[in-house]
């Protein structure tokens, strides 16, 4: 008698998941103290950040909500941008001979020193020094944080690329933006917390620089094109009344599936993703939709300007400003691709020209997204990041062209309690290596993610047998560019 009920129970519960086995036994005391570690009010407000997301808040106020990420793919030359080198011009065309650095890609034989082409002013309160490259940037320059400094792993744009955006230069782990939706959770309920403004090109390491990887699906990326309809099936086909009763089917078969499965979680978040949709359907189109901007700032951005490109770009810009306003946690703004190259930046040729081409597309709105946070007083809560994932070789095999360089490069930072008007960090009088305050990107990464009042060491998520985190093993905050 004793086995045939050993037996009945273990077919009772054999199809049950945890959480089922929690709700249904003893009364139910399982699930109310396993509701009471899941509930928001416990946490983050972010219902797939349970209590180990939440113990990575600091102690302290977060000095920024959200991040603007301008993602200037294939690499900025830093020497002709913002780091100016006044001997490499009187060395222009001598053969170019360096001291052997373990991250330098090319080698120096037949290699001859570049001078910029651009010539180099101070600008601002601060005496920045900027290049004819950028005289928009150079008209807020007393906002941003130069950082001169950083170091990459590979002299490859799709490993610099991943590594940019996901702290690993091989695929399969979660974006910045991932991380950073899942570690605070949806600020506006009615939008994603992370937005990839594409510009028609997706830069080296595809989809996988702004995929969720093993966190929630939820934490993708929303993409939102520049040109005709900024996401696919956004409009609803059906009545409100009609679409709230499919979802509610979904729901409910779903999490019939489920209870047979034991595949809550999974199960969970598909009906997330079903909800999100429903609810961007109406507040994401009117957020694309800039006609009811003043005709001021349309022209402050660049919209009604002559080439597409150009328009485009300031439009993303523009949106991005929308979008932050109206909660969204993390914002990327990818460039086009304008002359069918592998990156938009990736000037081996032709230098002078593409390079112009490229500022004079995202110069503008740029400065004017920094101008426009700034006079609605979202400056100081938003943190605007401007990078590339590598520099350019101060050195050329040609004459008007740079390659792949990691060994020391600029991005800057503005905005979310970073100091502005500065510069930190170095490279040597030739800009081949950092050598003063040098970086890394998880050093980058981890100073993101304090200045959103989040702990890089301890956002966590168990995966593989371990902890996984953004910085993984690495990074620290770069405290000496914070505001006190």
């Amino acid at each position: 008698m004793s086995d045939r009920i050993i037996e009945h129970s273990r077919s009772q519960f054999r199809n049950t998941s945890r959480r089922e086995f929690l709700r249904s036994s003893g009364m139910g005391f399982g699930w109310l103290a396993f509701a009471s570690l899941v509930n928001p009010a416990f946490g983050t407000g972010n219902p797939e950040a349970p209590d180990f997301a939440a113990a990575s808040r600091l102690d302290i106020a977060p000095r920024a909500k959200r991040v603007i990420f301008l993602f200037m793919d294939g690499g900025v030359s830093h020497v002709d941008s913002f780091d100016p080198k006044p001997k490499l011009s009187s060395l222009h065309g001598q053969p170019a001979v360096w001291r052997p650095d373990p991250l330098s890609q090319a080698v120096s034989a037949g290699r001859k020193w570049l001078g910029s082409p651009w010539k180099f002013k101070q600008y601002g309160e601060s005496g920045l020094w900027v290049s004819d490259l950028f005289p928009h940037a150079a008209g807020v320059i007393d906002e941003l944080c130069v950082i001169r400094s950083l170091t990459g792993e590979s002299p490859l744009h799709g490993a610099q690329s991943l590594l940019m955006h996901t702290g690993r230069s091989v695929a399969a782990a979660p974006s910045m933006g991932s991380w950073i939706s899942y570690g605070l959770g949806r600020e506006n309920e009615q939008l994603p917390g992370y937005v990839l403004l594409n510009n028609d090109w997706i830069p080296n390491g595809g989809f996988q620089n702004f995929a969720s990887s093993f966190l929630p699906a939820t934490h993708q990326a929303t993409l939102v094109r520049a040109k005709g309809v900024p996401v696919d099936n956004i409009t609803a086909a059906d009545p409100e009344s009609v679409q709230r009763a499919k979802l509610d089917f979904l729901r409910q078969q779903d999490s019939l599936f489920a209870q047979t499965q034991g595949a809550s979680d999974a199960i969970e978040s598909s009906i997330r993703n079903y909800e999100t949709a429903a609810q961007m359907q109406t507040v994401v189109p009117q957020l694309c939709d800039v006609s009811d901007e003043t005709a001021e700032t349309l022209k402050l951005y660049g919209v009604d300007r002559e080439h597409d490109f150009d328009r485009y770009y300031a439009l993303q810009c523009l949106r991005a400003r929308r979008l932050a306003e109206a909660g969204v946690r993390f914002i990327e703004i990818t460039c086009p691709n304008t002359h069918a190259n592998n990156s938009p930046w990736d000037q081996h040729g032709e230098l002078k020209l593409r390079h112009t081409e490229n500022a004079r597309i995202t110069d503008q709105p740029v400065a004017a997204l920094i101008t426009d946070l700034k006079r609605r007083g979202l400056l100081d809560e938003t943190l605007v990041v401007w990078a590339g994932e590598m520099g350019r070789t101060p050195h050329s095999s040609g004459s008007d062209g740079r390659d792949h360089h990691v060994s020391g490069y600029t991005i800057w930072m503005a905005g979310g309690g970073i100091r502005g008007g500065m510069t930190y960090g170095a490279t040597d009088e030739m800009g081949m290596s950092a050598v003063e305050n040098r970086l890394d990107i998880h050093d980058i990464h981890a100073t993101i993610l304090n200045q959103l009042g989040l702990h890089h060491e301890q956002l966590t998520y168990r995966f593989g047998g371990r902890d996984m985190r953004l910085t993984d093993v690495h990074g620290r905050v770069i405290r000496e560019i914070l505001n006190s």
